[in-house]
């Protein structure tokens, strides 16, 4: 591919220097970059791909895009928007693969990865190849990588796009998170099914307001085409949550063909006559194609309504519905969605991510639904993102725990005590003064061991807001820390 080509593309562009300078590969971290690759000058929060023009050309770049020019030998295609250059050269030079692929995209603020995994069960029980793209990890053929983000970059998705079609794959099931929208990641994607969770409070201090949130979540239903195929493979559905009201704002923002499911309100797929007990939860599934019973391995209301998304997905791909039940009652839980850690102890250890007040609401209502004995509760809020959310986490905490430890989550550049402080104005709301209900523990391992040494038979106790997790982010750098192996080591501690 030629500079010159790419220029094609974008209609107000221009060239500074030789247009017909060969492209061997793109990149927009100059420290990856390789002889004969194009440079794309990324404009971020924190960094600006211009200052590192440089290090790129010494590397070996061949040309750059630029949004202003630059002091460089190097050809510049200057563009008005390098984001949007970055997803149009991408989708072109990768071949646009999500136009050979059925890609299921799935957004919300809760429920993400565990839909898209349910999802990818679903398909591949049904011989069916697919790749995954989210917060845990990349899954392309048979490899697995770790991820970076929870929807890449443009040039990233479509690369792994790319070698998912390479690889044989039939579908891509990826989570769509609300900055990826905002910034233009899956620009180009051509989705087949855009999934919605639901839409509660999280990352206000990007949004700023829960409208602005809103907003960047529809943009995945409002991309989705104005135009009708008569081939059904090429037909495109929206999935919505029926008993969410932003679903009706997605609504009548897409031109996709909508499916609706839920538990209260009236739905195309719905769940009703739930059950749930230490063994699981149990409930009626009524859905356009028949009905059946269900017996899933997970716990919790908000398990029923990601199994009610994955059936209303999985029944538009024509599967039958007693092979999408076999499916669901076989997978035994998602990676630190409400992880069990046994060590032989008779009592529940829960490790979550439950991050948001809603999920840690939904989380701790499941939990006092089934526990027999006391519910403690070890969770703290991530640091340089949204202080409002904080004292409602606090207040929700009190409200369904017999005992919290309030301790660090990922801190960041953030003073822990900071956080705390505000998560303890929440906790007030709920709890006396001279009560002796709750404790700060500072240090996440010491909070986990005195969890664990508190707890007494038919106790549960909760390890919220990190989940699958590895490691904990201090001042800029991350260190090993999985909250897994803290209470595996905290059960050995106590049962030696």
């Amino acid at each position: 591919m030629l500079l010159g080509d790419l220029m094609k593309l974008l209609l107000v562009s221009s060239i500074r220097g030789e247009k017909h300078t060969p492209i061997s590969g793109i990149q927009i971290d100059s420290r990856k970059v390789q002889p004969g690759d194009l440079f794309i000058c990324l404009i971020g929060h924190r960094f600006d791909g211009h200052d590192y023009v440089s290090e790129a050309e010494k590397n070996g770049a061949s040309a750059l895009v630029v949004e202003r020019e630059v002091d460089s030998t190097l050809p510049q295609l200057i563009v008005k928007d390098s984001r949007y250059a970055m997803a149009m050269i991408s989708c072109a030079y990768y071949q646009h693969p999500s136009r050979h692929m059925k890609v299921i995209g799935v957004t919300g603020t809760n429920g993400k990865t565990t839909i898209t995994y349910l999802l990818d069960r679903i398909l591949r029980d049904q011989h069916r190849q697919t790749g995954l793209m989210g917060t845990i990890r990349v899954k392309i053929g048979d490899r697995m990588y770790e991820s970076s983000n929870t929807t890449l970059e443009a040039l990233e998705l479509q690369e792994n796009l790319r070698k998912m079609c390479d690889a044989g794959a039939e579908y891509c099931v990826m989570e769509v998170s609300s900055h990826a929208l905002e910034l233009g990641r899956v620009r180009g994607t051509r989705f087949r099914t855009a999934v919605f969770t639901n839409l509660t409070q999280d990352h206000l201090d990007y949004h700023q307001t829960m409208e602005h949130y809103k907003l960047a979540k529809g943009l995945l239903f409002a991309r989705m085409g104005n135009t009708f195929s008569e081939q059904l493979d090429k037909l495109q559905y929206a999935v919505l949550n029926a008993d969410d009201e932003a679903s009706d704002e997605f609504a009548k923002l897409t031109n996709a063909q909508v499916i609706t499911y839920g538990i209260r309100n009236a739905a195309d797929v719905r769940g009703t006559d739930v059950r749930i007990t230490q063994e699981g939860t149990a409930f009626r599934l009524l859905t356009f194609a028949g009905d059946i019973s269900i017996r899933l391995r997970m716990f919790g209301m908000f398990s029923v309504y990601n199994a009610l998304a994955a059936t209303a997905t999985a029944l538009i791909e024509n599967i039958p519905l007693i092979d999408i039940k076999r499916s669901l009652e076989r997978v035994p839980g998602v990676e630190g969605r409400f992880e069990p850690v046994q060590a032989g102890q008779r009592f529940l250890v829960l490790v979550d991510y439950a991050h948001t007040p809603d999920s840690l609401e939904n989380v701790l209502k499941t939990i006092r639904e089934f526990a027999l004995g006391k519910v403690i509760t070890v969770f703290g809020c991530g640091g340089d993102r949204d202080r409002t959310k904080r004292p409602i986490m606090g207040q929700i905490a009190a409200m369904y725990s017999d005992y919290v430890y309030v301790t660090s989550d990922n801190p960041r550049s953030e003073d822990p005590e900071r956080i705390v402080h505000d998560i303890e104005r929440g906790i007030k709301k709920m709890v006396a003064s001279d009560s002796i209900r709750y404790e700060v523990v500072i240090d996440r391992r010491e909070a986990i061991h005195r969890a664990v040494a508190q707890a007494a038979e038919k106790d549960v106790v909760l390890i919220a807001g990190k989940g699958h997790e590895t490691y904990q982010e201090i001042q800029g750098v991350r260190q090993p820390f999985d909250d897994r192996e803290i209470a595996r080591e905290a059960l050995r501690s106590r049962l030696s």
